[in-house]
């Protein structure tokens, strides 16, 4: 698979903070995306002009051969295993955005499950949400994140929010929980869950638990004001910058939370 060529720059080059957000499935990751964008103002903003950018990792779905695809239409498709997604071009994609060039993103139709000819462009931005269920799985993309957040969310309300979903996208209710139990089940205890030890910060519940939103918004207003600087010269400790401990004593939280250590938000009210 030939790696999507850049863009001509239309804006001077500059290296993004990249922030990985992972999670199971429908655990709440793109609407905690989102919810930041909104909270920062940037979801009214032209993409051109857009100072926090969201890239999905579903966009890097390999494109299917027909036998694959006749077996994802009838739910007997893996599509929570590392080997699903392009990880060469995400890969590649993730590096071209960290330079500061601009780029095509693919897009990927969940209904018919093929890649589109339609693309997304993503101009430079100072901050980058790369999320999916499995962004903190390859070390290789993992240490480009300046940051790592991990949406922890109830198994059983994943569950029930993603029959909801794939219903809308005209599955019928049986091929859905054969396919959760068979594949998104084992895929996420295997693969997902155990990079959640990466993640510096967790926040459990998604996008209901605004105390962890509010913390994040305020980090990334820190740096959209100017401290990205600090991150560069080395004013980040151990993955954490000191923006993000005022804020996070401004709060009330986590004001002496030591140096090193992943950071828990709210304590979960049901393991998984």
């Amino acid at each position: 698979m030939t790696a999507v060529r850049p863009l001509e720059m239309e804006r001077p080059r500059h290296r993004p903070f990249l922030i990985g957000v992972s999670g199971g499935t429908a655990s709440g990751k793109s609407t905690v995306c989102a919810k930041i964008m909104e909270l920062l103002g940037q979801n009214k903003v032209d993409h051109r002009q857009r100072k926090v950018a969201i890239i999905s990792q579903d966009s890097f779905y390999k494109v299917l051969t027909p036998d694959q695809k006749a077996r994802a239409l009838k739910g007997q498709y893996n599509f929570d295993h590392p080997d699903a997604f392009d990880n060469e071009l995400m890969y590649q994609t993730l590096k071209d955005i960290v330079e500061g060039t601009v780029v095509e993103v693919p897009t990927y139709d969940f209904v018919t499950h093929s890649r589109l000819q339609d693309r997304i462009t993503v101009y430079p931005a100072d901050v980058v949400l790369f999320e999916g269920i499995l962004v903190f799985y390859s070390q290789e993309v993992r240490d480009m994140f300046h940051m790592k957040l991990f949406v922890d969310t109830d198994s059983d309300v994943r569950l029930s929010r993603r029959v909801l979903r794939d219903m809308k996208r005209g599955r019928d209710l049986e091929q859905i929980l054969t396919q959760y139990t068979t594949f998104v089940k084992p895929a996420f205890e295997e693969f997902c869950l155990p990079t959640k030890k990466y993640a510096d910060v967790i926040i459990p519940r998604g996008v209901d638990n605004m105390v962890a939103i509010n913390l994040i918004v305020q980090h990334i207003q820190d740096i959209l004001n100017g401290d990205l600087c600090k991150w560069h010269r080395g004013g980040a400790v151990n993955g954490h910058s000191r923006g993000f401990k005022r804020a996070a004593s401004e709060q009330g939280d986590l004001a002496n939370f030591p140096p090193g250590k992943r950071v828990l938000l709210e304590p979960s009210s049901r393991p998984h």
